[in-house]
């Protein structure tokens, strides 16, 4: 039986085994009580007109209000195989954003070590160690700057709980719209300027690298200087 494509959540591509989807700002990717959710659109696109519950397994997890690429395997032995290399840090990950300020360079290297405040659920950066914080790099390439807000392509190094957000803001560069970590706030209520561009993986099944990559959300004010450089 055919199925129907999820609403507002474009499907990137699929295979027999896994699906990549362009995750809308403001999402959550998990099923939360009756909030819309990923999850919950694309199992019910995999079911299609079928009684039975179709298998979902989540890859890895993207913040409510960042957008982007998302990868969710249709097998289990297809979530062990990808879930090993995102532990392993075999996956390459690109994210653009626009943030306030500009940073003090060109393009570098940000360092710290994260902790996250579960109880405030955010994240703290700090230049040195402390008990319980885990070491986060990224990199950063400066793509435009006016002297207000620059255009940012990130690649983390880690995947740690809000780490771009608090490593920019940890230099005076926090992302437009994120309130959270000090930011400007923006037009929509859980929308930052963080995009999860492209992801590269290996396919479990054929054994070839797959770079799958994201357009930028339409119709968002938040971009509207990233698509006037482009």
């Amino acid at each position: 039986m055919k199925h129907h494509k999820p609403e507002h959540l474009p499907v990137i591509k699929e295979t027999k085994h896994w699906l990549a989807v362009n995750k809308p700002a403001g999402l959550n990717v998990e099923q939360l009580w009756d909030y819309p959710s990923v999850e919950t659109q694309v199992k019910n696109y995999l079911k299609g007109g079928h009684l039975r519950e179709p298998y979902l397994g989540i890859v890895h997890r993207i913040d409510r209000p960042v957008s982007g690429v998302l990868l969710l395997a249709k097998k289990k032995s297809a979530l062990r195989h990808l879930n090993q290399q995102f532990a392993e840090r075999k996956v390459q990950k690109v994210y653009w954003a626009i943030c306030s300020g500009v940073p003090p360079k060109q393009e570098g290297t940000l360092v710290h070590y994260l902790l996250k405040d579960q109880k405030n659920k955010r994240a703290e950066a700090f230049t040195e160690p402390r008990k319980g914080a885990i070491l986060g790099k990224l990199e950063y390439r400066v793509v435009k700057n006016n002297g207000d807000w620059s255009q940012l392509e990130i690649r983390p190094l880690s995947g740690k709980f809000h780490q771009i957000r608090v490593q920019l803001a940890s230099i005076g560069c926090p992302l437009l719209g994120d309130e959270k970590y000090g930011g400007p706030i923006g037009d929509q209520p859980n929308e930052i300027a963080l995009h999860a561009r492209e992801l590269s993986f290996v396919d479990p099944l054929s054994e070839q690298k797959e770079t799958i990559i994201a357009d930028l959300p339409i119709n968002n004010k938040l971009w509207e200087a990233w698509r006037g450089n482009s």
